[in-house]
């Protein structure tokens, strides 16, 4: 079934999605950004197929987002305000994330 996002907006250091089956999502950005899917964040696998994981480190701004744009109805691109902008976080990425979540965070 597909997702609908309806509304996006930051709250304080949160996203906040709601969808049109009604679900609502509150995403903290340190979260996020950590979680970023990019290959520059995440690692790309080799020839082989081995992933490597690239040593990333987050500055000042790191946890800060400037804007976000809708990716062909099936994503959120995320810009940083120490501008990395390169991930894409599908809506099932973005749920996935919320029922991790640590309980009452």
């Amino acid at each position: 079934m597909a997702m609908t996002l309806e509304q996006a907006t930051l709250i304080g250091n949160e996203l906040a999605l709601a969808f049109a089956d009604g679900r609502e999502l509150y995403l903290p950005l340190p979260m996020l950004r950590r979680a970023c899917p990019c290959a520059a964040c995440q690692g790309e696998p080799d020839a082989l197929g081995r992933v490597v994981r690239p040593l990333v480190e987050h500055g000042p701004q790191a946890f800060e987002v400037v804007k976000f744009e809708v990716v062909g109805g099936y994503a959120l691109q995320l810009h940083w305000a120490d501008g990395h902008a390169y991930g894409i976080y599908t809506y099932p990425y973005l749920l996935k994330l919320d029922s991790l979540k640590e309980p009452g965070g």
